[in-house]
């Protein structure tokens, strides 16, 4: 009889926060990410140039900048899938890309999810890659679909489901894949101007609930502002890291009390501002 080795999805833990709901701001923890002097070309094409960041554990980080600047080449940098031209990249304490692709999982613009599969079993398809069986990965993933508002719809294929429901058992996938770090790149792109904004509630939501760290790409100012804990601004190609904004507090609040508050108004006028200033 053909055994399996099953793998338990840690249980997640709260993100340690000031009292103004800024992340812990403590220098003696371990940096999650740590990027150094980063270049990285296609050819003679140059997309990154000397680039530092510096994530804290359980930090989520917004990315925006310029269509094509390079944001979703740095999350494959990062996760390990490309290797930089010059520059040092560290995910955990490691720089070696095998090591950091295993402590990162990836969420792209598109879903991916596999048509042929039903939404429980495209959520939990980490777990039967890790060699969990059938029943215990669905066991597993059972409880995040009550948690993120998909009871009821564990057997449903893809194709059935709409745009924003696809994108939460995308997000379902990544988190079960059990991985410390999250790079999600613009996972809300495809989306209609409403059920954009709904989902933002969402997912600030459910990343209120999780102590990963986070890099979070878009092209949306006020989406990062509003998702993350603090807003690096990229140049247009090659990319360099031009503007730093805190995002005001609390991040999981109801978004349209948070987009319409002066102090967030603020924020995403000095976002704006480091962007254009920088495409100029």
């Amino acid at each position: 009889m053909r055994t399996t080795s099953e793998a338990p999805v840690a249980e997640p833990q709260p993100i340690k926060r000031t009292l103004d709901g800024g992340a812990r701001d403590a220098a003696s923890d371990p940096a999650a990410i740590r990027i150094r002097g980063l270049e990285h070309s296609f050819g003679d094409l140059e997309v990154i140039a000397s680039m530092d960041l510096c994530l804290r554990p359980g930090e989520v980080r917004g990315i925006v900048g310029p269509s094509g600047c390079g944001k979703s080449t740095l999350l494959e940098l990062v996760s390990g899938l490309r290797g930089p031209s010059a520059g040092e990249i560290e995910v955990n304490g490691s720089s070696h890309p095998r090591r950091r692709l295993a402590s990162c999982a990836y969420m792209p613009q598109r879903d991916l999810l596999l048509p042929w599969l039903s939404a429980i079993d495209n959520a939990a398809i980490a777990l039967r890659n890790r060699g969990a069986s059938r029943r215990k990965a669905r066991r597993a993933a059972h409880p995040l679909f009550e948690r993120f508002g998909l009871a009821g719809f564990e057997g449903t294929r893809p194709a059935e489901l709409s745009g924003g429901m696809r994108q939460r058992i995308a997000f379902l996938r990544t988190l079960l894949a059990g991985k410390p770090v999250l790079l999600l790149d613009e996972p809300f792109a495809s989306l209609d101007a409403i059920t954009r904004a709904e989902m933002q509630e969402w997912l600030a939501e459910a990343l209120a609930g999780e102590s990963r760290s986070v890099i979070l790409v878009s092209h949306d100012v006020e989406e990062a502002l509003y998702l993350s804990d603090r807003v690096t601004v990229l140049s247009p190609r090659p990319a360099r890291a031009v503007g730093e904004v805190a995002a005001p507090a609390p991040r999981s609040r109801p978004r349209l009390e948070a987009v319409t508050d002066p102090a967030f108004t603020a924020a995403r006028e000095r976002a704006l501002g480091a962007l254009t200033e920088a495409t100029r």
